[in-house]
């Protein structure tokens, strides 16, 4: 169990996740939140990280007071997901060690993060990926040996 203290951020993470941009609607949104069973979408402008989306911020459009008309849902579903989605959304690097990440797991209780280096996204660490690095580790298996930084690869 050792080995997991040697894991990065790389040995682990989804490179070339699945990515939206900033006008893309909020239909779009939940299809590929359906389609993919992601929690979260990374918001992209020329592979710059812009922002976030995720299920709970799509959740938030149907929030309403009661000093709030409630719009049609095919009208919420129009709106582009920059409308809802997290800016500045915590990021971790390549580099950093998955025991940090698991902290910041824990910590924060977000199921994933953007993995940035020089503001271009590069990958999505999820606690999916966290868990797999913790079975390798426990199976003995170094970083090295799974194949660093293959993590899985989503379809985009």
């Amino acid at each position: 169990m050792y080995e997991f203290l040697e894991y990065k951020v790389a040995d682990a993470m989804t490179r070339d996740p699945v990515t939206i941009g900033r006008k893309t609607t909020l239909a779009e949104v939940e299809a590929l939140f359906e389609e993919h069973d992601f929690n979260g979408l990374p918001v992209c402008e020329d592979g710059a990280l812009v922002g976030i989306v995720t299920k709970l911020d799509a959740l938030k459009a149907f929030a309403f007071g009661t000093q709030t008309m409630v719009p049609h849902y095919d009208e919420i579903m129009r709106q582009p997901a920059e409308t809802v989605m997290t800016t500045q959304p915590i990021t971790v690097h390549p580099g950093m060690n998955l025991t940090r990440v698991l902290q910041l797991m824990s910590e924060t209780r977000y199921k994933s993060f953007p993995v940035v280096l020089d503001a271009q996204l590069v990958g999505v660490i999820a606690r999916e990926d966290v868990l797999r690095a913790l079975r390798r580790a426990a199976a003995g298996e170094r970083p090295a040996d799974t194949g660093a930084g293959s993590g899985r690869v989503r379809p985009r």
